[in-house]
């Protein structure tokens, strides 16, 4: 069974540029900047004070009050999300529950109730601490919290593979339908600004100051930021039988691990290279049928360069004709949530035929020599596309996807 196709009929999104589909897309398209002070923790003792956030979210005009009490801020993200994406996707009141599951992906999970628990361990003793804390923090609680709200009863899947833990969770439950599993997957990503991130990074001096420039020959690194989307996958013949509308076919993924580096890319991309190979035999795509390619593109001087190398590796001649651009220009690094994001803009783009840019661009890196997309969004005949993501320990998840005619 592994013939059926899968399609993305909803699409929920919280980003730093908007909250909603039509919010996230209208931003991206403008070039909007995303990165401001962060507000979610004191940043005073940090070299950088900048980051991207979900600013004006409430959980409580999505949840109810109970249900965003119990639940951490990942779990409140991914969610909302999911009900954004429910919504979009037409489908409530049609679901069959035994028929349905969630896959989702993060980096740091529920790591800010973690962070507030130390905190009042720390300041108040350990009898002040939540008793019903450990119901709150474990990964797998993320997707089980969507599982309750949505009512949905089939399998329910959380993939902690870094920052390209997103396009492995959709991968994921592509399969679960293409093998005939399940009909309907609530896949994407979720995570949370966090203290532990954000030092992290800083620690390692991969964060810009105040904005982030990939591909730029004077790009300084990658900007901490949060956020969360959520797809609707649904085989197509659900999706045809009920008149759906559908943005992007989902046609296949690429997996590999670099096994070179903790935190640094293989100077040589093997592991991105690979991916994308992967990705375009498992979809019966040629290199002359893509036409945009979602770049990972954090601003890190590694990243970018490796990235790349890896492209022309992969696409020869052909790639400097093929449009590349890095939303993370705009919405900062949403670790886990990011490639999850980076589906839901490339969907978008293949739906609405226009590439969002590469904002902050202005001077060529002759290692960085590519179309970039610089500044400005593109309308573009968009047929297929690559959406690459990257992260520590060498996880790499190419996600391919193709016009729906």
């Amino acid at each position: 069974m592994f013939d059926r196709r899968v399609v993305i009929t909803g699409i929920g999104v919280l980003s730093p540029i908007g909250i909603g589909k039509e919010a996230f897309w209208q931003a991206l398209i403008e070039g909007k900047n995303g990165i401001r002070p962060v507000t979610a923790f004191d940043t005073s003792d940090y070299p950088c004070h900048y980051g991207g956030q979900v600013w004006d979210f409430d959980p409580n005009h999505y949840l109810s009050p109970q249900a965003a009490a119990r639940m951490g801020e990942a779990s409140q993200f991914a969610v909302t999300s999911a009900k954004m994406a429910l919504d979009d996707a037409g489908i409530e009141g049609r679901l069959d529950p035994e028929r349905t599951g969630v896959a989702l992906g993060s980096t740091n999970c529920e790591v800010r109730v973690i962070e507030k628990l130390g905190e009042i361990w720390n300041r108040e003793g350990y009898e002040q601490t939540d008793p019903e804390f450990i119901a709150k923090y474990p990964p797998q609680l993320i997707p089980a919290n969507v599982a309750i709200e949505l009512e949905v009863e089939g399998p329910v899947v959380i993939m902690p593979n870094a920052c390209a833990a997103g396009n492995w969770a959709i991968g994921c439950a592509f399969d679960l339908i293409r093998t005939g599993d399940v009909d309907v997957m609530f896949a994407g990503g979720s995570d949370p600004i966090s203290r532990s991130a954000y030092v992290g990074f800083s620690r390692t001096f991969a964060m810009a100051q105040e904005f982030c420039q990939p591909f730029d020959k004077n790009r300084k690194g990658m900007m901490v930021s949060e956020g969360a989307a959520v797809l609707v996958l649904e085989n197509l013949d659900n999706a045809r039988r009920r008149g759906a509308r559908i943005y992007a076919e989902i046609t296949g993924y690429g997996l590999s691990c670099d096994a070179y580096h903790i935190t640094g890319p293989h100077p040589e991309g093997k592991g991105a290279v690979r991916a994308m190979e992967t990705a375009l035999a498992s979809s019966g795509l040629s290199i002359d049928d893509v036409n945009y390619i979602s770049a990972h593109g954090t601003g890190t001087k590694a990243n970018d360069k490796v990235e790349t190398l890896a492209i022309k590796s992969v696409f020869g001649q052909r790639a400097k004709q093929i449009p590349v651009s890095s939303i993370k220009s705009m919405i900062g690094h949403t670790m886990g949530a990011a490639s999850a994001l980076e589906a839901a803009a490339s969907a978008l783009a293949l739906s609405e035929g226009i590439i969002p840019p590469t904002i902050n661009y202005s001077e060529p890196d002759p290692d960085c020599d590519l179309d970039y997309v610089p500044n400005v969004a593109r309308e573009h005949r968009v047929e297929a596309v690559l959406s690459n993501s990257f992260a520590f320990g060498g996880n790499c998840s190419v996600l391919a996807l193709r016009k729906w005619r």
